[in-house]
Parts: structure tokens; sequence; C-alpha cells
């Protein structure tokens, strides 16, 4: 078979696909618009659909969501390229192998979702929603190459109050929601003159206006206290790694800490991702953080790269107490790592002598340090979007989660905006607050609600002094994880099993 005609699609069919795929990425930051979210897979089931009529109605919906895959992952994800281009200029091939896999995921879920509905007669509305947060689970636990990078529920993350149920449901279960109303609006034009189409329309607003309500009353029942003012240390060294020695780097770091610390009496000093720009333990830098700990009562937390001794080295946050003393307490090594730029997918990177690229190791599940604000776990850069890191420091104990990272990779691209969103269903699942320290930006704490203040531009060198809050209120998904993503791999299972039932 030629491959140019088996993955042709009629115009019609490329229309909704550019259509689907432009709608997904309004959805996201930074465009980050309400409506879109609703609507965005609207032309995902007009496909499905429409393909029952064509001759070989799976082939061409493999086709139509290897296409959507494709496209829309490309649009949203294009920063990728300019992240990537900083540790190798073969960027251009991980943005292309990653949007590639996630078009064949996309690939199997249109044609799964059309079998499965012809075979069992089950409405669109039941199987779609289930196996898309199947999916998008898959996608957060394939091993060394998970990346769970924005699920559907996260593109509304602008709008907090509209998922303040994530304490119940989590990120997925918003993700579920979202795709049951897509879904309902589709069927009900596809289907608009059958008698009652009109009342899916209701449905839907009704559970809008359901989850609006029930966010409303959160935001003003939810009992939030004060733990008190953190400094977010942003120095903004965008060329630090090629340009500026260890040492004007560190002085700038110094400076900007000393100015945060004369601004009150912070209960901790954040330093960004990486912050230090020299292999640690080392006097030389280690020394001047303790003496500034120790002269102004303050602890300290630095993003900064690990090499104990042994082989493996660490992404890694040290913990300075109050003395200045660092003795006694763990390191925290990064435990979910970037795929190909932190670690090698499924290969020891040093069979490649690329050490310090793509080899750093995995770190152990991460311990709470106890502060006068209270005990907190920390989360480095992406490992914002894993759900379970601060799930489990809650259900520990945690008053807060600490996120350090460096964006500075990113650019000017939508990356650092859609970094940030993940942080706002971190806090809701929990109701937790989160201060975040970044390299070049987007700083600021996110609150137990989800909203972000003392919110930084990127790229700006600044010192911000930012109060923290919490709760004592340990929410349904602090208690039971991710329950809608684990029933909604049972619920594919069962559906594939009806399928194959049907057929047999």
């Amino acid at each position: 078979m030629n491959v140019g005609r088996g993955l042709a699609l009629p115009r019609h069919d490329w229309l909704l696909v550019g259509a689907g795929a432009i709608l997904l990425t309004l959805a996201y930051p930074p465009f980050h618009l309400l409506l879109p979210s609703f609507v965005c897979l609207v032309p995902v089931v007009w496909l499905i659909v429409g393909a029952a009529d064509d001759a070989r109605p799976f082939r061409r919906r493999v086709v139509q969501g290897f296409w959507y895959g494709l496209l829309s992952q490309g649009l949203v994800l294009n920063w990728m390229v300019v992240a990537l281009w900083h540790f190798t200029p073969l960027s251009g091939l991980g943005y292309a192998a990653t949007i590639l896999i996630l078009a064949c995921y996309s690939a199997v879920l249109f044609g799964a979702t059309g079998e499965i509905v012809r075979r069992t007669g089950l409405p669109y509305a039941v199987v779609l929603p289930i196996l898309w947060t199947a999916l998008e689970w898959w996608v957060g636990h394939q091993g060394d190459i998970r990346f769970p990078w924005l699920g559907l529920g996260t593109s509304l993350t602008g709008y907090p109050t509209l998922v303040q149920i994530a304490d119940v449901v989590g990120a997925r279960g918003v993700t579920f929601l979202l795709v049951v109303a897509n879904t309902v609006l589709a069927m009900t034009w596809v289907e608009r003159r059958r008698r009652r189409a009109a009342l899916r329309l209701v449905a839907v607003g009704a559970g809008v206006l359901a989850a609006l309500a029930y966010g409303r009353w959160r935001e003003r029942t939810l009992p939030v206290r004060p733990l008190g003012t953190v400094v977010l240390v942003q120095p903004n060294d965008e060329e630090k790694w090629e340009e500026r020695g260890p040492n004007e780097v560190f002085g700038d770091l110094l400076a900007l800490s000393r100015q945060g610390l004369e601004m009150d009496h912070p209960g901790i000093v954040l330093w960004p991702e990486a912050a230090v720009t020299a292999w640690l333990p080392n006097p030389r830098f280690e020394v001047p953080i303790g003496m500034l700990a120790r002269a102004y009562h303050t602890p300290f937390l630095i993003g900064g790269l690990h090499q104990p001794p042994g082989d493996e080295y660490y992404n890694a946050a040290f913990f300075f107490d109050s003395t200045g003393s660092r003795a006694g307490y763990p390191v925290y090594h990064k435990r979910y790592l970037v795929p190909i730029t932190e670690r090698v997918p499924f290969l020891n990177p040093r069979w490649f002598h690329l050490k310090f690229f793509g080899g750093f190791g995995v770190g152990e599940p991460g311990a709470l340090y106890d502060t006068g604000l209270g005990s907190f776990g920390v989360i480095i850069c992406y490992e914002s979007a894993f759900e379970d890191l601060t799930r489990r420091y809650r259900a520990m104990g945690a008053d807060f989660v600490v996120n350090i990272t460096n964006d500075m990779w990113f650019g000017k691209t939508a990356g650092p905006y859609q970094h940030l969103a993940h942080l706002v269903m971190r806090a809701i699942e929990n109701r937790v607050g989160i201060p975040r320290a970044a390299n070049t930006g987007v700083s600021g704490v996110v609150d137990p609600l989800g909203r972000i203040h003392d919110r930084t531009r990127l790229g700006e060198k600044t010192v911000v002094l930012a109060r923290v809050e919490t709760t004592d209120v340990r929410t349904i998904y602090t208690r039971l994880g991710d329950w809608v993503g684990l029933l909604s791999l049972m619920g594919t299972a069962a559906l594939c099993v009806a399928a194959w039932w049907k057929r047999s």
C-alpha cells in the first residue's frame, strides 16, 4: 500500500483536524481561553462519528487520530525545540519523536473509540471520556518516557473557581468531566433532529453551573491560615552556563538574598533549580550560604548539582537550617527526570560517554524539612506535573510544598506558562500552598485555592517577599489519590472485553 495514500484524508476531515488542534492550543497557556476547553474536542467527535460512513471506518479513524495528534501536540509542544536546543542541536529529533509517539497514541484512541461504540452500541459520551482519561493516565506512567504534560483538565487552571472540584476528583477527574461536556455538545449537533436533543445542552450548562457553585462555596468556606513569608530569589541568569562564571552568578544570588532578608523576617529563602553552577559539596559555596543563614537566623533551600561518592550525580536541592548547618538534613535528589536531557530513556548514558548529559541519577522519595513556618517537601522543575509527589508530601503532614525550577531553557515561549499551570492543580488537589522560585520566572506563590500571588514577570531580575498560606484539610484526593485515573483504566479494560465479546 502506498504510504502517502494510506495517510490521506478527505478535505472535510482536514478542516476538522485543523480546527481541533487550534482549539486545543487556545485552551492551554499562554492563551488560556475558557470557551475552547469546552469545545476543543467537538471536532474530534465529529471526525470519529463521520468515519462511520467510510468503507473502512477503522482505517480512517486511525489516520484521523494520527494527524490530529501530530498537529495538536506539535502546536502545544512547540517550545520543546527551544528548550532542548540548549543541550543539543538534535533537539528537533527529540521534539519529533515526542509528537510522533503521542500521535500514535491518538490514532489508537480514535480507532478504539469507534470500534467499541460500533460493537457495543454504547454512546460516545460514555466511551470517549473513559478512553481519553485512561490514555492521559498512561502517558504519565510509561516508564522512562513518561510525560504527563498538560492533561485536558489543566486547561482550566486559568479559572480556578471552575476546578475546585479537583480536591475530590483530581486533575484527571476534571479531564473526564471536560471530555463528557465536549462529547455531549458534539453529539447534540449530530443528533439535533432527535427529540429532546436540546436537553443535552441544558445538562452541560447545569454541570458547569454545579462546578461553579461548588467552587464558589469552597472559596468562601475553606479555612485557610497563613504560615508566614518566604523570599523568592529570581536571578534571571539566562547565560550563566555559557558566559558568566560561577563566582559572578553566586554573588548575584547572595546579594538578592540579602535584599530579601532585609525586607522582613522571612521563614525561608528559596533559590531556583541549579542556582549554584558548581558541583556540591563545595565549601567555597556552602560556607557563605551558611554564614548568611546564621546571620539572619533564616533557613535556605538552594538548587544545585550533587555529586556524592560514587558514579551517580543528581539534580538536587540542599537545605540549610537557621544556624547555617546542612548536617543531618538529606539532600533531595530529583526523582522524575526530563527524558533525553536529564535521563536517556532505557539506556545507560555512560555507554555513549555522555557524562553530564542525559545521565542524571534517579532520586528516592523525598523527606520533609522542618522550619519555623512548618514542614515542607520539595519538587524540582517539571516534577510539578506529577500528581503523586505533592500528594505524598501532604499525606506525610507537609504544611506546604516548595517548587524550584529553571525555566531558562524554555526561552520566551509558551513553556514557562504551561509549566506553572500544573501547580494550580497540585495546590487545589491537596489544599496546600506552593511557593515557586524560578531562575528566569515565573516565580510566585499558589495558594490552597489555586490562585497565584506575588507573580513575577518572565525575564526580570528580582527578589520577592511572598506570603504562604495552607489549610488543615486533608482532601478526598489526598486520601484516595488518582482514583478517577484508575477507574478509567478499569473501564477501558471492561470496554475492550465487551467489544471483543460482542464480536465473538
